[in-house]
């Protein structure tokens, strides 16, 4: 099927990827992951089916069965990333504007609700299941996510150090003053004392 449960598997760990904070605002979200999600199945989908096309195919066909095989399957690979990127950005959005904020919970619930409805045809069961399974797989993802983060936070120093405080020059000591010797203030004070007797 076209919305099948091992391609919605592989659109959950190929759309989630990137990390909460780098992604674009809300608005223009869901139009990037759309068209970032329809180029990366439309991509894998090419290579891998231009690879099964060639191995299915007789000898001397082996190029036109490549080219049929992308042909005819990689729009289709493609759409189903798309359709799960835009409802995936849709969840995440309308999380965000719900709970008035933005954190790895928001991808979690968003994953699981995303995975319920596209197997929302097979009945409640399978719905159930894709769902657990999406927010199981987006809750590891975003845990290695942060992990990683911690981790490489931790090891390395921050880009831009803020610079030292400004110390001033250490000032030089003042040249030490002459003293006067004391035998001459004694002498001074002694012939004072006498002119004042003499008067």
């Amino acid at each position: 099927p076209i919305l099948g449960g091992t391609t919605i598997h592989i659109a959950e760990q190929a759309g989630s990827a990137m990390s909460v904070q780098e992604r674009d605002p809300c608005p223009h979200r869901i139009l990037d992951d759309i068209g970032g999600a329809f180029a990366m199945g439309a991509i894998g989908g090419g290579l891998w089916n231009m690879v099964k096309g060639a191995r299915n195919s007789p000898r001397g066909e082996r190029m036109q069965g490549s080219i049929s095989a992308i042909r005819a399957r990689a729009p289709i690979l493609g759409g189903n990333f798309a359709v799960w990127g835009g409802l995936f950005s849709s969840f995440d959005c309308s999380l965000v504007w719900l709970r008035r904020k933005e954190d790895p919970w928001n991808s979690i619930a968003s994953g699981a609700l995303t995975g319920g409805v596209l197997a929302a045809r097979g009945g409640w069961r399978a719905a159930s299941r894709s769902a657990a399974v999406g927010g199981v797989l987006l809750a590891m993802i975003e845990g290695l996510n942060i992990f990683l983060t911690k981790m490489l936070a931790e090891n390395s120093a921050p880009p831009y150090a803020p610079p030292p405080p400004y110390q001033p020059p250490p000032m030089a000591p003042a040249p030490p003053t002459a003293a006067k010797p004391a035998a001459a203030d004694e002498g001074f004070m002694v012939d004072s004392a006498k002119s004042s007797q003499a008067t």
